[in-house]
C-alpha cells in the first residue's frame, strides 16, 4: 500500500514539475507607440510555426507557447513596423508598442501600358526570389498580389517590394497556407544577389485526409532532406555523418570536428562558434555557411538565428516554397 502510495505520489509530481514546461502562457497588450491607442487584429506568433494568434479589440492578447518559450515573439500589424520580443517571461503581462510605418514609396497606379509591363516584370523577379525555383515553387501561389508594390524607377539597380498587408501563400506542393509578414526586400540585378526578411506564420495544413497526408508527406520528406533544418537538427543530436552531412573548412577542405565548433552554456542551450567559412556536403550537393556573428544558437527543432548567417550553394535556393513548419517531423 506504502509502495503504491508512494509511486501515486511521483507521478504525480512528475505531472505538476512537466506542467509549466508545455503549458506557459504568453499574455500582452499591443497598442500604436505614438499615440497609445490599442491596436486590434495585430498577429501575434512565433515565427514558422503554428503557434500564433491575434489582438482582441482592446489590444490584448493570450498565447500559449509551449515549448516555444525561449523562441523570439513576432507581433504584426498593418500599418506598423513589426516588433520581434526576446527573453519572454511567461506569466508576466507584457506592453508592446508598435512604431507607425512610413514606407519608401509613394502609391503608384499601375494603369499604363508601360506600368503594367512593369508590374509585370517585378512581380516575376519577385517570386522567383522569394517563392524560389525549385519543383515545389510551381505550384506555390500569392493570393494577393494587390498588395505587393514596387519601386518602379528604371533607372534603379536595385528591386524593393513593398507589402501593405501580410501576403498569402497557398503552397499546393507541400500542402500548407502560410502568412507572410515581409519586412524587407532587395533584388540587386547586378550581381543578382537578395536579400528579404520577414516572418512566416503557419495558417492552415491542407493534409485532411488520408490520402492528402500521403501525397504531402512524399513531397515533405523530399524538401526535408538537405535542408538547413534537417541539418541543423543533425547537428544538434551529433548525427552529421549518420544523416549523409560532412562538415568541412571551405579552404583547406579539412573536415571540421563537431566537438571544435558547438559551445553549450549552463541551461543546455547550444551555438555554432565558428569563424571561417564552413562548406556543408550533403551527398553531391554542397551549401556554404559565412557568419556574421561570432557564435549561431539553434534548437532541437532545427531553428537557427536566420539574420546571423549567410548562405550560398544548395541551401540558398531554397526558398519560402521549401519552408516546412517547425512543427514538422519526417515519417518513421
Amino acid at each position: 500500500m506504502a509502495a503504491a502510495m508512494k509511486k501515486y505520489l511521483l507521478s504525480f509530481l512528475i505531472l505538476f514539475v512537466g506542467l509549466p514546461l508545455w503549458a506557459q502562457d504568453i499574455r500582452g497588450l499591443v497598442k500604436d507607440q505614438e499615440t497609445g491607442l490599442p491596436i486590434d487584429y495585430a498577429s501575434v506568433f512565433i515565427d514558422g510555426t503554428f503557434v500564433g494568434t491575434t489582438t482582441n479589440a482592446d489590444g490584448s492578447f493570450e498565447l500559449e507557447v509551449g515549448k516555444y518559450s525561449t523562441r523570439p515573439l513576432s507581433v504584426s500589424a498593418v500599418g506598423y513596423y513589426p516588433a520581434l520580443l526576446t527573453d519572454l517571461m511567461t506569466g508576466q503581462d507584457l506592453d508592446v508598442p508598435l512604431k507607425p510605418r512610413v514606407f519608401e514609396l509613394a502609391e503608384v497606379t499601375v494603369s499604363t501600358r508601360s506600368l503594367v509591363r512593369k508590374r509585370r516584370a517585378c512581380m516575376r523577379t519577385f517570386k522567383n526570389e522569394f517563392i524560389g525555383l525549385t519543383t515545389y515553387a510551381r505550384q506555390c501561389h500569392i493570393l494577393n498580389e494587390e498588395d505587393i508594390t514596387f519601386n518602379y524607377g528604371s533607372d534603379r539597380d536595385t528591386l524593393k517590394a513593398f507589402a501593405s498587408k501580410p501576403i498569402r501563400i497557398r503552397n499546393l506542393s507541400l500542402g500548407y497556407e502560410i502568412s507572410y509578414h515581409l519586412d524587407r526586400f532587395e533584388y540587386v540585378r547586378k550581381t543578382q544577389t537578395v536579400l528579404y526578411t520577414g516572418n512566416i506564420i503557419f495558417d492552415r495544413d491542407l493534409a485532411v485526409d488520408e490520402q492528402s497526408r500521403l501525397k504531402y508527406e512524399r513531397r515533405r520528406s523530399y524538401a526535408y532532406l538537405g535542408s538547413s533544418k534537417h541539418f541543423f537538427r543533425s547537428l544538434w543530436t551529433n548525427s552529421l555523418e549518420g544523416t549523409g552531412f560532412v562538415l568541412s573548412n571551405y579552404k583547406s577542405g579539412e573536415l571540421v570536428p563537431l566537438e571544435e565548433i558547438i559551445a553549450r552554456d549552463f541551461q543546455g542551450r547550444k551555438s555554432l562558434v565558428y569563424s571561417q567559412t564552413l562548406q556543408i556536403a550533403y551527398y553531391d550537393k554542397l551549401s556554404y555557411i559565412s557568419f556574421r556573428t561570432f557564435q549561431v544558437r539553434f534548437e532541437q527543432d532545427g531553428y537557427f538565428e536566420p539574420t546571423a548567417i549567410m548562405w550560398t550553394g544548395e541551401m540558398s535556393k531554397q526558398r519560402i516554397a521549401d519552408f516546412l513548419p517547425y512543427e514538422y517531423l519526417p515519417a518513421r
